[in-house]
């Protein structure tokens, strides 16, 4: 018998997604991968896998779910989401061996958006364009090219959960503070005073959220050259601004070119962060230079190193 997670009841939101895909954007594809990068790697050192490994994300809460194999290690990361073992509770950051007909319930955290449920060895699923990251709107990549639906069955690689003790962590810290952008490519199509408006802020996270774009409400900004602009290039941070007045901030999800004029783009350190911000939480900018941008930049791709080996050396 195949080795697999069925869905009883997944909550809308739920996709398989890794790092991203890398090198498509000039082709039309967007790179998709988990909107909480740093949350997604956690999740993955608790059953010891690689920290680029396919997890399940979901947004606000997790679902049901129920074991069809032998055994399975699993952990939840990206927040302190109330997660349930057939009723018995299971403290959050902390990785656990579920045998067959076992359920797994992911409740919600309350202060964090989105959640990552990952499977030690992880997911049996083919690569598309270099990656088994979901982007539903093209259908590509995860299971099937969208969300999972209630019995939905995902095999697994491994039918057995490793021989390995459990591992555990205290959730990270939530760091706070504005969110460092750096100004451009087209801040000169916003007036110089509303510019310093958007630094001043603050701005409010609205509902209007998903993975492709988040919609901010607050101060309204007058652009100076009109709001539309020769389409070019975008990627997730980029935030545009559009005739509205106000900021949308382009997500995981978002395509690769776009109308509106960008005031800034939020540096990759902070995007994360920004990501888990949930509605009606307060929103401030701060810019900064590019250099400065470069160093933040290396040290998050280090921590993702350092989330290789948190509980000591992982299997070859």
């Amino acid at each position: 018998m195949p080795a697999l997670l069925r869905a009883v009841a997944p909550t809308p939101c739920v996709t398989l997604q890794d790092r991203g895909r890398r090198g498509w954007r000039r082709f039309g594809v967007t790179g998709a991968g988990a909107m909480d990068r740093s949350g997604h790697a956690l999740a993955n050192a608790l059953v010891g896998n690689r920290a680029g490994e396919v997890t399940l994300e979901f947004a606000y809460a997790g679902g049901e779910w129920l074991v069809e194999a032998p055994s399975c290690r699993i952990a939840v990361a990206g927040g302190a989401f109330a997660i349930t073992i057939d009723g018995a509770s299971l403290a959050p950051y902390t990785s656990a061996v579920l045998e067959r007909g076992q359920r797994l319930r992911i409740g919600s955290d309350g202060r964090r958006v989105w959640g990552y449920l990952s499977v030690a060895g992880g997911f049996d699923l083919p690569l598309a364009f270099g990656s088994r990251a979901t982007h539903a709107g093209t259908g590509i990549g995860g299971w099937r090219g969208g969300v999972i639906r209630a019995g939905d069955a995902l095999p697994l690689r491994a039918d057995r959960a490793p021989n390995e003790p459990e591992r555990s962590m205290p959730p990270p810290a939530q760091e706070d503070g504005p969110f460092r952008l750096i100004l451009g490519p087209q801040e000169d199509y916003i007036d110089e005073e509303s510019i310093l408006l958007f630094l001043n802020g603050p701005y409010q996270m609205t509902w209007q959220q998903d993975r492709m774009a988040y919609r901010l409400d607050g101060p309204k900004l007058q652009h100076a050259k009109g709001f539309n602009i020769i389409s070019d290039g975008v990627l997730p941070g980029c935030i545009q601004m559009m005739g509205t007045g106000l900021p949308v901030v382009l997500m995981r999800d978002a395509g690769t070119n776009g109308g509106y004029p960008k005031v800034g783009a939020i540096i990759d350190a902070d995007l994360d962060r920004f990501a888990q911000t949930r509605p009606g939480q307060s929103v401030r900018f701060t810019a900064i230079g590019v250099e400065d941008a470069h160093v933040l930049r290396r040290q998050y791709l280090a921590r993702f190193h350092e989330l290789e080996t948190p509980f000591g050396p992982l299997p070859a």
